[in-house]
């Protein structure tokens, strides 16, 4: 029993002096990927096995446990710093929340905005939108449930996994600025086997982009995860379904540059300054917070 005991001790070190020695440019995106790949998995495992709504109940028990763990809690103790400082898990200030959810609201305004703009420009290519997600054959309540929990999966994993425990040691190493590009360009790959990607490319790496920038000045994922989870209901129930309605506007090389083209480029251009100006002031809340002025 002893041999064993020791056997397994010296195999547990090898794995981690292996694991160390990786740069760390790799070892964030393998983390980050296992991750959100935990989360993500146990959504489609659930909805392949278990019937109807209990799904949705099982799948909000795991998200639970999901949080407490990767937040920083339960065993083992050794990771557990290491857990909490890669989900941001800090407190916030009254004044960062505010400013916080702002930002949040505005990265949904500018990401809908900004589609609706594109395709304007281009052709809405609906039927490689709609491929992967057709509710028509379960009733609307049932559609919305489903939209809102895959939603909440999205945007608490993906943003634990990439804008947490990978972005947080590129940052730490790298800096914000080549941290969030690195993450950015690694969510751009991870979305380009969805059948939508196509026309989305800029779309999805500025979206990365944005709630890397949104984490970092707040230091937390919390508006990152409100941010994602509502951009992926409107995603889910209107571009990607027909929940919530359909988009039929024509392009402008059709139709001719029209007052809804330009007003949709307004609410786009100020949502986008309207967004880093919040970012500004989450920054500064949270230095004064630290500082200890409010």
């Amino acid at each position: 029993m002893a041999n064993l005991e020791t056997q397994t001790q010296t195999s547990g070190s090898a794995a981690s002096r292996f694991w160390q020695r990786l740069p760390i440019l790799i070892r964030a995106i393998l983390l980050g990927f296992f991750v959100n790949t935990i989360g993500v998995g146990a959504w489609v495992t659930i909805l392949t096995i278990v019937p109807g709504p209990w799904s949705m109940f099982l799948m909000l028990w795991i998200l639970w446990l999901y949080w407490k763990y990767f937040s920083g809690n339960w065993w083992p103790k050794t990771t557990a710093d290491s857990r909490r400082n890669n989900f941001r898990a800090v407190k916030l200030s009254p004044e960062v929340w505010k400013w916080g959810l702002a930002a949040a609201l505005l990265f949904v305004v500018v990401f809908q905005s900004g589609l609706v703009v594109t395709f304007r420009i281009i052709e809405f290519p609906a039927e490689a939108f709609k491929l992967e997600y057709n509710f028509d054959a379960i009733p609307l309540w049932a559609a919305w449930v489903g939209i809102v929990m895959a939603s909440l999966v999205a945007g608490i994993c993906e943003e634990t996994g990439f804008r947490g425990y990978m972005q947080v040691p590129l940052e730490r190493r790298y800096g914000p600025v080549v941290g969030i590009s690195i993450v950015s360009t690694v969510f751009l790959l991870a979305h380009l086997h969805q059948a939508w990607a196509g026309p989305m490319l800029f779309h999805i790496f500025a979206a990365s982009a944005m709630m890397g920038i949104l984490a970092y000045t707040s230091g937390s994922l919390l508006p990152g995860i409100i941010a994602h989870t509502i951009l992926d209901i409107f995603n889910f129930s209107y571009w990607w379904s027909d929940v919530a309605g359909k988009f039929e506007k024509r392009p402008i090389a059709e139709t001719g540059v029209d007052l809804h083209f330009m007003v949709w480029i307004l609410i786009c251009g100020v949502s986008i300054v309207l967004f880093f100006s919040s970012t500004r002031k989450i920054q500064t809340a949270r230095q004064q917070t630290l500082r200890g002025e409010i």
